[in-house]
């Protein structure tokens, strides 16, 4: 098993890409700072900010959140905090509700750039329970940008993450910490999570409104779960859309696939949906979707689905360059085609790979792709080292029990699932060997096919039962599905094999040279000629 150093645990690090100050244990690294000093220019966002939201320009909106908000955390608040919710409320008539989002994207810059406190962690959890409960029940006249509202519900799920990683680390704990730990115990609780996540869903009734668009009532996809009319808000409509991608991630680092896939079922992710929108929510969902599936062993499905987004991906990383989640963007490109190796592995379904992923992901991984289809022990290492690396931060939700001796669990969850997956990986190493012999006749004796893989004819029946049952697979409707490429049946001790075609499809490949075309063209046309 891979050693505990090289799973990443959801530090600052593994998220954003760069470390947090190193040396300081609080938020702030410069003892000079004072957070009731606010710049002109801060004055200068708040207000306007403000203004916009209550005139529900999401346009200029957006552009203060993606744009001005990193600018001036780029250039004042490297290595400090924003000033205090306190010292900006007066610039904005002290609203209630302006000062709960300000909060939240103050704890957010926290976590991305320094070292939240024990102290902030809690507050960051107050503020969420204060933010969705006037969400939940309050009046909301607001039309936020669909970017801030999918990180809202992605930064919560992540801080829950952070926290549990957080406290389950209790070997160097000061002894004011554990008085935290043990003071606010409700702080970040499971139940709390997935309780404000479904209420989100529940009183948005976002299932309901996607049901009603797939009968051609309702234009939620259409307008991006805008009302361009600005009649009624778009903030718990979205908010409750979104939450379901976020219960799908907070069941995966749970390792509760199964309900996890539930939870996404009213989002059709084979079409266009609202979370295509925003690049970060299309990547989680479509990274948590195809994690779940693969330890369900639905592993065509999970191909299918990384094999779209890794395209996606391709095309377009260069348009987000500058988003601040293009570190992500690339980290889970990269794991992605970390999961996609291991799904050609155990399940080889080449066919279902456009050519220009599969020659990245040769590019990649051919070498560890050979290996992992052997069945000796280096495959195995192979597999963890793979599973390590591109698998969620699984959690503990469970409180510590603060008694001594104080030990570090945060890597229990994580290691019962690489368990499970590399025992399920035991169990169909040698089914590789059984395919690579059915490839080559479309008809052999059990006898021969036994003496071909040197084991005795009981224990070769057991194999190919093995094969069969490994791979078919139970979908989210409780049917039986197919995952392998070839079939058989064994009739008076002789194994007929199936072998699927795949259907070639001309127009795909003429649509994408045309593509590659177009594309060449435009690189010509912007060459200025001298």
């Amino acid at each position: 098993m891979a050693s505990s150093h090289d799973y990443d645990d959801g530090s600052l690090e593994s998220r954003y890409g760069r470390p947090p100050s190193a040396g300081h244990g609080g938020a702030s690294t410069d003892l000079g700072y004072d957070p009731n000093f606010v710049p002109d220019s801060v004055k200068t966002f708040v207000v306007h900010l403000y203004r916009h939201i209550r005139e529900k320009n999401v346009y200029e909106i957006h552009q203060m959140y993606e744009g001005s908000f990193q600018r001036l955390s780029d250039r004042m608040f490297r290595d400090n905090p924003w000033p205090s919710v306190e010292a900006i409320a007066p610039y904005v008539d002290n609203d209630h509700v302006f000062c709960l989002l300000y909060r939240e994207m103050w704890f957010r810059h926290v976590y991305a750039r320094l070292t939240p406190t024990g102290r902030q962690r809690v507050e960051s959890w107050d503020n969420y329970c204060s933010l969705f409960g006037v969400v939940l029940h309050g009046v909301v006249n607001m039309q936020l940008p669909n970017q801030w509202l999918w990180d809202m519900v992605d930064e919560f799920v992540y801080q829950f993450q952070s926290y549990c990683q957080y406290r389950a680390k209790l070997k160097n704990k000061t002894e004011e910490e554990l008085q935290l730990l043990q003071q606010y115990d409700q702080a970040w609780n499971v139940y709390g999570v997935l309780n404000y996540l479904q209420a989100l869903v529940e009183k948005s009734a976002i299932t309901e409104i996607l049901e009603r668009e797939k009968e051609g009532l309702e234009q939620f996809t259409a307008t991006d779960g805008y009302d361009y009319e600005g009649g009624t808000s778009n903030v718990l409509k979205m908010l409750g859309y979104y939450s379901m991608i976020g219960l799908l991630r907070v069941h995966c680092l749970l390792g509760d696939y199964h309900t996890g896939l539930k939870c996404l079922a009213p989002i059709d992710i084979s079409q266009q949906g609202v979370y295509n929108v925003v690049i970060g929510s299309h990547i989680s969902t479509i990274y948590h979707y195809g994690f779940a599936n693969l330890m369900l062993r639905r592993y065509a499905e999970a191909i299918r689905e990384f094999n779209k987004i890794l395209l996606y991906i391709l095309k377009y990383k260069q348009y987000h360059q500058k988003s601040p989640q293009y570190d992500q963007i690339l980290k889970k490109n990269e794991q992605m085609y970390a999961l996609l190796a291991i799904c050609l592995s155990l399940c080889p379904q080449i066919n279902l790979v456009e050519e220009n992923v599969n020659s990245q992901l040769r590019d990649k991984y051919n070498e560890k792709m050979t290996k992992m289809l052997r069945y000796d022990d280096e495959a195995y290492a192979v597999y963890d080292e793979l599973f390590t690396y591109a698998c969620p931060k699984f959690i503990t939700p469970s409180a510590p029990v603060l008694e001594e001796p104080l030990t570090n669990y945060n890597q229990d969850a994580y290691r019962l699932q690489l368990k499970l997956f590399l025992y399920e990986v035991k169990q169909q190493q040698l089914l590789s060997g059984v395919r690579s012999f059915l490839k080559l006749y479309s008809n052999i004796s059990i006898g021969k096919l036994a003496a071909y893989m040197e084991v005795d004819e009981p224990t070769l029946r057991t194999i190919l039962m093995t094969y069969k049952h490994k791979m078919h697979a139970v979908d989210g409707d409780g049917k039986i599905i197919p995952n392998a490429d070839l079939d058989f049946y064994i009739s008076e001790d002789i194994i007929h094999v199936v072998e699927s075609k795949p259907i070639k499809r001309y127009s795909d490949y003429f649509l994408r040279q045309v593509l590659k075309f177009e594309e060449m063209i435009s690189e010509l046309d912007r060459i200025k000629l001298d």
